[in-house]
């Protein structure tokens, strides 16, 4: 009996020891969480709020100075390129390691090696989709030229010798949750971190329905429901704009190109919700007689935030606005003479082919009337606590051959099997000195020149100069192709359906100095047609750029809090436009009392989004169940991925065409009619929203049901927002939904002295236990903004300085 007291006595601390040190699940290890010396406690407390502060990194060449204000946003003053981008590389990691590191790890399919096998098909999909191969001819294009060089290496080096100052106890609390450290920082990082925000802008694929429905309904009624050019449209270049070139000539369409048959795959439908807004007035609109730029753009939000402000100031630069943590230079912001911001163009600049192979070896396929070699690209996927997984990647020329069997993970179901992607993220470039010059520009010619270094995602960049030019370009590197192509899935096979070269940089649309003394963009369409080139045959809905140009074209004596009021405008067109068209259809003789309470408040409504208006609620779920009752019947078919037709050619067709064949539900005996299923959606609306919230009452306001937040990146409960309760939605200019939004509002006055105004949801920190870490949101949520505190020197005396870090060499 002893001997087995004795066992159990040395058993039971090893266990424990065990049990403590280990990570199970999704548990971390608790005897390293706990530590009071090394675990979470470590975190509480801001480790970068630091006061005159010094430190020595290997290959600075001179003194760095950065002072940080009371927002903690760093102001870098440099001697030297080299020294300005190891800075930002150095203070970016203090603030926001974590981040960069899971950003990354995430582009090039590496969770699996953080958090196990259940990750296998998420790294699987990234490595498949060709993240790390254009990663890596990205990083070519960089580091042939010796400016894009030296940033991408300084600022390596200022990442990592920030992580030389780490140990265990101060790294930040996610690494401890998650039970990994950190790794060396490499240039393939910053590529890759480019790489994502090209999969997030450019992901979505409609070609799979389009082809479907093409099957389905023949090509009369395709191009009836999906036309090439919306009902109504008010574009990013003028309308009348005159084309001051000769274009190339246009490729000829392959006379099979409407034969292209999809695969047995449910895809993802682009969804709308990344909705950007940008604009410049000319000096001829503002009280100031200098131009205002604004900009806006919106993506899914996050804590820590997308965007990281910072200034950076070196002999020819002095430039302030946002960067993207793991990349160098500031994407969207300003100077002492140019101002410039950016929105999603939605090119199409990515395209599935159906590969006819010889065999199931994949081996060989058919193109160009011949057997083609394909080329096999290895991809070692370790996974902590299991073996390594080596997936083979097949490639065509095109590009790789995402899937052969249907995939298991659900973000990739826009994939369809067998097919090729080609995509322009995959091709060798040099984005970044697009914002080296940008940074440094002086005027409008610097701004035409930056932006021929740019390739992908396609932006629209908005520009104003102190010189009173204003001026916008949908801009990236565009393939010539003719009109469709990537409508349809397209025949792998035929030379013909191949790119056929690129439309050049000069010819991309643009204009400057247009008479009605503004541009903008809201992601609509980018011309008229009259552009001779094709870009893509669906924008983004032109609601949202009617209401801004609307606007700016009364617009006179403008002022930045004019701008700023605007950008937060939930005036909704869309409601504008249908609502008179739908309310005499409802018959109030069949409502309950709920459903009479719930008319009269939207017979009384504004038609604007505000986080208290009921109205709003019951408007936005009765014209998505009227949609659905529109088309579902007919778009929705077990084993036929479609999708429906446009908002746009849906309210078309409410308000011009009373008694088309898509009212009748062909699924019932009954023939409905327009008036039918109107009061079917508005009593749907009624019903579901008193389900939810019981009878009508504070709780059915539009900031209730739309519950908008701003949750953690990795999801990590507790470290996201609280519910804000806003306003806005996708078809007003405050384009809000539940997590997607505005992830910057800028305004900038241009003048001898340029005033710059900004915000984001979140703030400078990555460290939950930061009063820095969401300090910024309650700003945003309430519409108002930061003045931004662009300094002349490192001793300038406007704003308020909370502490101060000296870089010197070792």
């Amino acid at each position: 009996m002893n001997k087995i007291k004795a066992v159990f006595c040395i058993l039971i601390p090893i266990t424990i020891a065990f049990l403590f040190n280990t990570k199970i699940g999704s548990t971390p290890p608790l005897l390293k969480f706990l530590n009071p010396f090394m675990g979470f406690w470590q975190n509480a407390e801001n480790n970068h709020f630091m006061f005159n502060h010094k430190a020595k990194i290997k290959g600075a060449i001179s003194e760095v100075q950065i002072v940080f204000d009371d927002r903690m946003i760093p102001h870098i003053f440099a001697q030297n390129d080299h020294d300005l981008y190891l800075a930002q590389g150095y203070v970016t990691a203090m603030h926001r390691l974590w981040q960069m590191d899971f950003q990354t790890r995430f582009a090039a399919g590496r969770i699996s090696e953080v958090v196990g096998d259940k990750a296998i098909e998420v790294d699987r999909y990234q490595r498949r989709m060709g993240m790390v191969y254009g990663a890596e001819n990205s990083l070519k294009g960089m580091m042939a030229d010796p400016k894009a060089k030296e940033m991408i290496n300084a600022y390596t080096d200022g990442i990592n010798a920030y992580i030389k100052t780490l140990n265990q106890a101060n790294y930040p609390i996610e690494y401890k949750i998650l039970d990994f450290k950190p790794e060396n920082w490499t240039p393939i990082k910053c590529a890759l971190l480019l790489k994502q925000m090209s999969a997030v802008l450019a992901m979505g694929s409609d070609e799979f329905y389009m082809t479907n429905i093409l099957k389905k309904f023949g090509p009369e009624v395709t191009r009836d429901l999906f036309p090439d050019y919306p009902f109504r449209e008010d574009p990013i270049i003028p309308v009348g704009t005159k084309w001051d070139f000769t274009p190339l000539p246009i490729p000829k369409t392959p006379q099979s190109f409407t034969q292209a048959i999809t695969g047995e795959v449910k895809t993802k439908e682009k969804v709308e919700g990344i909705g950007s807004n940008n604009w410049a007035l000319s000096g001829a609109k503002t009280k100031s007689g200098y131009p205002i730029l604004a900009n806006d753009p919106h993506l899914d939000l996050s804590l820590p935030s997308i965007w990281y402000q910072i200034q950076l100031h070196a002999p020819g630069v002095n430039t302030y606005g946002v960067s993207l943590p793991g990349a160098p230079g500031v994407i969207i912001g300003f100077n002492q003479k140019i101002a410039w911001g950016v929105t999603n163009v939605a090119a199409d600049v990515l395209d599935f082919y159906q590969i006819k192979f010889k065999d199931s070896a994949h081996n060989e396929y058919w193109y160009n009337n011949k057997w083609n070699k394909t080329t096999k690209r290895l991809e070692t996927i370790k996974i902590r606590g299991g073996k390594p997984e080596i997936d083979t990647v097949y490639y065509t020329h095109h590009g790789p051959v995402v899937y052969f069997q249907k995939p298991k993970y659900g973000r990739a179901n826009n994939v369809p099997v067998g097919d090729a992607l080609r995509w322009i993220a995959h091709d060798e470039s040099n984005e970044l000195m697009t914002f080296y010059y940008l940074n440094r520009g002086q005027n409008y010619d610097d701004y035409r020149k930056a932006l021929t270094f740019y390739t992908a995602p396609a932006q629209n960049f908005v520009f104003a100069s102190i010189d009173n030019d204003i001026a916008i370009t949908p801009n990236g590197k565009f393939p010539l192709k003719w009109k469709d192509q990537g409508k349809f899935i397209l025949d792998g096979t035929d030379a013909a359906y191949d790119w056929q070269g690129w439309i050049p940089a000069a010819q991309n649309p643009t204009v400057k100095n247009p008479p009605r003394g503004f541009v903008s963009s809201a992601n609509q369409s980018s011309t008229d047609q009259t552009y001779p080139y094709y870009i893509n045959w669906e924008f983004s809905p032109y609601e949202r750029g009617k209401r801004i140009n609307d606007r700016l074209a009364v617009m006179n004596k403008a002022t930045a809090d004019s701008i700023r009021l605007m950008q937060t405008d939930n005036y909704s067109i869309m409601a504008q436009n249908v609502l008179p068209a739908l309310m005499p259809l409802v018959n109030t003789e069949q409502l309950n009392a709920t459903q009479k309470e719930a008319l009269n408040y939207l017979s009384k409504w504004d038609k604007r989004y505000d986080a208290d208006k009921i109205a709003a609620s019951v408007f936005e779920i009765w014209t998505k169940r009227l949609s659905f009752d529109i088309w579902n019947d007919e778009f929705e078919v077990e084993g036929v991925p479609m999708r429906y037709p446009s908002r746009d050619r849906t309210v078309e067709m409410i308000l011009k065409e009373p008694n088309a064949r898509w009212y009748d539900n062909i699924k019932t005996s009954k023939k409905e009619s327009l008036t039918d299923l109107v009061n079917e959606a508005f009593k749907y609306s009624c019903d579901s929203l008193e389900k939810r919230f019981g009878p009508i009452n504070k709780d059915w306001n539009w900031a209730n049901v739309k519950q908008t937040n701003v949750p953690h990146l990795a999801k990590i409960p507790g470290f996201g927002s609280k519910t804000l309760m806003i306003g806005g939605a996708k078809s007003t200019i405050n384009a809000i939904s539940e997590s997607n939004g505005p992830s910057w509002r800028m305004v900038i006055e241009l003048g001898k002295t340029p005033k710059g105004h900004g915000v984001y949801p979140g703030g400078q920190s990555g460290n939950p236990g930061s009063k820095f870490y969401d300090n910024m949101v309650d700003t945003w949520a309430n519409g108002k903004l930061y003045d931004l505190f662009y300094m002349q020197s490192p001793d300038d005396q406007s704003g308020k300085i909370i502490s101060r870090l000296k870089i010197s060499k070792k």
